[in-house]
């Protein structure tokens, strides 16, 4: 299912499909990614787990009914996913338990950053977010993880600090955005 597109990218749905599960374990089997994830759990170490992960998400997100949710970052021109961009309630310090605080974010293939894929992307579910009525959304992002902050700054984020309230009272640099008046 498509949640948002733009000129050049399509925000879909993950699927079963080989080129899917193919792109979801490349990216998420390379620490070069995943150590800004939760400091590297969660890393694929076989291809066989992407459709597991894939599954993971899905089961996950269903409450919400294709609202919320983590998706497919695809551009157009290239025809398969580059990275996935994400839309839901931060989890609690128990690293669980969903909050009634949003977080907008995103990871991508390292091949595909530095296109404005990301930036493009959170913009899209944002302004859909938005328009649903949100007041107000958060992007966490992990000490020294400069190009994810510069993805929120260019989102016109702000900076609010470090805070400890979410994902298990993990220190992230916490950035907000509220709807535009």
């Amino acid at each position: 299912m498509m949640i948002a597109s733009t000129a050049r990218l399509v925000v879909r749905d993950w699927t079963e499909s080989p080129d899917d599960l193919a792109v979801v374990y490349d990216i998420y089997s390379r620490e070069e990614v995943m150590r800004w994830l939760g400091g590297g759990r969660g890393l694929l170490t076989d291809p066989g787990q992407a459709v597991e992960r894939v599954r993971s998400w899905r089961e996950r997100n269903a409450p919400y009914d294709g609202r919320w949710g983590l998706w497919a970052i695809e551009p157009r021109a290239a025809g398969g996913a580059a990275g996935s961009v994400l839309l839901k309630p931060l989890p609690g310090r128990d690293g669980v338990t969903p909050t009634d605080d949003l977080e907008v974010g995103w990871h991508l293939h390292p091949d595909a950053q530095g296109h404005g894929y990301a930036t493009e992307a959170a913009r899209a579910v944002l302004a859909r977010e938005f328009a649903a009525g949100t007041a107000r959304v958060h992007a966490v992002v992990m000490a020294g993880n400069e190009p994810s902050v510069a993805v929120a700054r260019r989102l016109g984020m702000t900076h609010v600090g470090v805070r400890t309230d979410w994902y298990g009272g993990a220190e992230l640099e916490t950035f907000v955005l509220n709807r535009p008046v």
